[in-house]
């Protein structure tokens, strides 16, 4: 896995990416702290509404800033946008009321949906192979799980000498550190778009681009199998150490640990496990792992703690993790087989914005059922959303789903440059090469009773 590392621009944007996790990691356990100080006994209601005003932003910016990507280098957007968030974090230290506190996420938040997207469709063009992709994956995946292991552990360590506003500080520097590195990695231009329309087609082109290829359709259903599965794990896992178990608040940390270990392990083990099984095989597989798992976690919620139920629970978070991981560590691979290069932006902002908006679902969700309703039947429920999105995933995506597709263009003339390998037939042109929505192909092609297939604009 770690021969990617070789590669010069990659080993400069990976490690700019392990320092700005860990530099937002700080982050995340200084806003808590600050936010306890301003708001009190709202300190609840105040992270969860800046909870929803990150997913908020993810949403609505990551789409609309893909509309203009390609008419901004790379390098400067990457580094932009890492300047932005460091600034950000410089500056919430000084905020003395709750809006202040709002307003800076969503400005932080929003910066982060601009640069992870355009992150995401730089690594494919900078490792074109798909071992080597593959790997990369592998390796962001390892770097978030990480993260979410030992940024905690430093953070504590350093609130040992240190106050919490020295943590903002330390996530300036790490954002200002990953912005030298970008600056150092030479990075491919962004790759001329053809398409046409207003600004608003533009950044509605990645979401039309899912709903568009069967693959993507299915992903965006795994992405809520995902969303279901990990929201109880997120937003459950205080209320089920503390007062179901009754266990102090380093049990906490333990849990969520097991989650990501395993997620790691999940993340080691796909590179060769790909080579072996398709993408559809091995994230179907454990897309239908994680109901099964959820539904395992039911008794372990609803019966009084025993001496089965602890490790019970931490293998159940560990399947989740892997299960998750399983799911999404080849989505990029995914969304790589069913995009052009020049659209790769739009793509990956398209499946950030939709993610999110699946977890925008699930997140209150997961807290008001375990309000109102308790563990057990938030379990349940949570259970059976993985199982029907899993279902339709399993559904929307082919077994048999070939790169390259025969089909008929009926519209476009016989000189046109796209047609040079096609020969007439009823109907139109007809050839076959590896089939992407863009604009030449605006849907995707179906069957017809004697076996062609049809597309192009319609």
């Amino acid at each position: 896995m770690l021969s990617v590392l070789r590669n010069r621009t990659y080993r400069h944007l990976f490690t700019a990416q392990v320092i700005a996790l860990a530099g937002t990691g700080l982050a995340t356990v200084a806003l808590a702290l600050l936010a306890y100080d301003i708001a009190g006994d709202s300190v609840s209601a105040v992270l969860g509404t800046a909870l929803a005003i990150k997913m908020v932003a993810y949403v609505a910016i990551a789409p609309v800033a893909a509309a203009f990507v390609d008419r901004i280098p790379r390098r400067a957007l990457l580094v932009s946008m890492d300047l932005v968030r460091g600034g950000v974090s410089l500056v919430l230290p000084f905020v003395t009321e709750v809006w202040q506190i709002y307003l800076l996420i969503f400005l932080l938040q929003s910066a982060s949906a601009v640069f992870t997207p355009t992150f995401q469709a730089t690594i494919p063009e900078v490792l074109p192979d798909e071992g080597d992709y593959t790997r990369a994956l592998s390796m962001s995946r390892l770097a978030y799980d990480l993260e979410s292991l030992f940024s905690p552990v430093l953070a504590a360590a350093l609130l040992a000498f240190v106050s919490y506003n020295w943590l903002f500080a330390g996530t300036g520097v790490a954002l200002m550190a990953s912005a030298a590195l970008v600056v150092s990695a030479v990075l491919p231009e962004p790759r001329p778009i053809e398409r046409t329309g207003n600004s608003y087609a533009k950044a509605a082109f990645g979401t039309r681009l899912f709903w568009a290829t069967p693959r993507l359709r299915a992903l965006l259903a795994l992405d809520l199998v995902v969303a279901a599965a990990g929201a109880i794990v997120f937003i459950n896992t205080v209320v089920l150490v503390r007062d179901h178990f009754h266990r102090p608040v380093t049990a906490v940390s333990l849990a969520l640990g097991a989650y990501g270990a395993g997620s790691i392990l999940a993340a080691l083990v796909l590179p060769p496990l790909l080579r072996h099984f398709t993408d559809r095989t091995v994230m179907i597989t454990a897309a239908f792992a994680l109901p099964t798992t959820l539904t395992a976690v039911v008794p372990i919620v609803a019966t009084p703690p025993s001496v089965w139920s602890w490790p019970a629970l931490l293998a159940a978070w560990a399947a989740i993790g892997a299960g998750c991981s399983a799911v999404l560590t080849p989505a990029g691979r995914v969304i790589r087989r069913s995009t052009g290069d020049a659209n790769l932006p739009s793509a990956f902002a398209a499946q950030f914005s939709l993610s999110h908006g699946c977890w925008l679902l699930t997140y209150p969700l997961a807290g008001w059922l375990a309000t109102e309703s308790g563990l057990p039947i938030t379990a349940m429920v949570l259970g059976v959303i993985t199982l029907i999105a899993a279902v339709a995933a399993a559904a929307l995506w082919p077994v048999r789903d070939p790169a390259q597709l025969e089909h008929i263009h009926p519209d476009l003339p016989r000189d046109h440059p796209h047609l040079a390998n096609a020969h007439p037939c009823p109907g139109g042109w007809r050839h076959d090469h590896r089939y992407v929505i863009d604009q030449h192909h605006h849907h995707w092609p179906q069957r017809s009773p004697i076996g062609m297939v049809g597309s192009g604009r319609r």
